[in-house]
């Protein structure tokens, strides 16, 4: 019969297989309060060491006293460790706390937002244009114990990883999707980045595209086929224009055969509009009935 204990190992074992970023010697989520809880196995020796740490703190009190008082801000805490086990209780703060000098060291860890540029990328779209695309991201330490115990360097990792993040996101868009759909692209950024730092501690709060930069010939071919769409279009209204205004010719015309004294009328009307604006010479038409009569006599 197979041992519960062992069972339980292996269940533990493929969980972390199947976890990302997991390996030896680090924490998740779930492991937290038993990394809190580390200082109970210091052993024989260890309580030794601390007991004579406080020992030695009594006999040259009031001195040390200042050098086992520490105090942290609000925005952040401490993670303490005893002879290399994080103490019992996780971060420690806002405010005053104690440690001992000899066998005690800490960490501090700020807890505010923290928001850094993503250098210019040089991304390779799905449709073979290079394209310099660079953004903003915002983060925050949630968990100031695995963000001590899981990685070397939080800020580090987060923007190295965030660079790698941008090109992948984006080497499976085209030109036209980049260019339009910005808030897209950074809520995928965002998510995968949250997934790939919460075993650090880390949560991503937002991240933006700042800026996408074609190359100068791009550019160019680009201005060019706006302008050459925009010359067509309006080719297109002049001659919907001139299509509508000869219909409208035809109309009238149809209407003046109906009453030759409507011809009259408009014609006195555009002499009319002719010496309204001041000109010295009016040029009107004569009819070809008078000159077919002249040229008779």
């Amino acid at each position: 019969m197979e041992n519960p204990n062992e069972a339980v190992a292996m269940k533990e074992s493929k969980r972390r297989e199947r976890q990302p970023g997991i390996g030896p010697g680090e924490y998740t989520i779930h492991d937290i309060k038993a990394l809190e809880n580390a200082d109970s196995t210091i052993g024989l020796c260890g309580w030794l060491l601390v007991f004579l740490s406080l020992l030695l703190v009594i006999v040259t009190l009031p001195i040390s006293i200042w050098m086992c008082i520490k105090i942290v801000k609000e925005y952040e805490r401490a993670i303490i460790f005893r002879l290399g086990r994080i103490l019992r209780g996780g971060a420690k703060g806002p405010g005053m706390f104690f440690i001992v000098p000899c066998t005690d060291n800490f960490i501090n860890v700020d807890m505010r937002t923290i928001t850094f540029d993503i250098p210019p990328q040089e991304v390779l779209t799905k449709d073979s244009v290079t394209v310099s695309v660079d953004g903003v991201v915002y983060y925050r330490v949630q968990n100031a114990t695995l963000a001590v115990a899981n990685i070397t360097n939080a800020d580090a990792a987060t923007r190295l990883l965030a660079q790698t993040t941008l090109r992948n996101v984006l080497g499976t868009k085209n030109l036209a999707e980049i260019l339009s759909d910005r808030e897209e692209i950074a809520h995928s950024m965002q998510s995968t980045l949250d997934d790939a730092t919460d075993d650090w501690g880390i949560k991503v709060e937002r991240v933006e595209i700042k800026d996408v930069k074609l190359p100068l010939q791009l550019q160019r071919a680009m201005a060019a086929e706006a302008e050459a769409s925009r010359e067509a279009r309006a080719k297109v209204i002049a001659a919907e224009g001139e299509m509508n205004a000869s219909r409208a010719l035809k109309e009238a015309s149809l209407v003046i055969a109906e009453s030759p004294s409507a011809l009259q009328l408009r014609y006195l009307q555009t002499l009319n509009t002719i010496a309204a604006e001041k000109n010295s010479t009016i040029i009107f038409p004569l009819p070809l009935e008078m000159m077919q009569g002249l040229v008779k006599r």
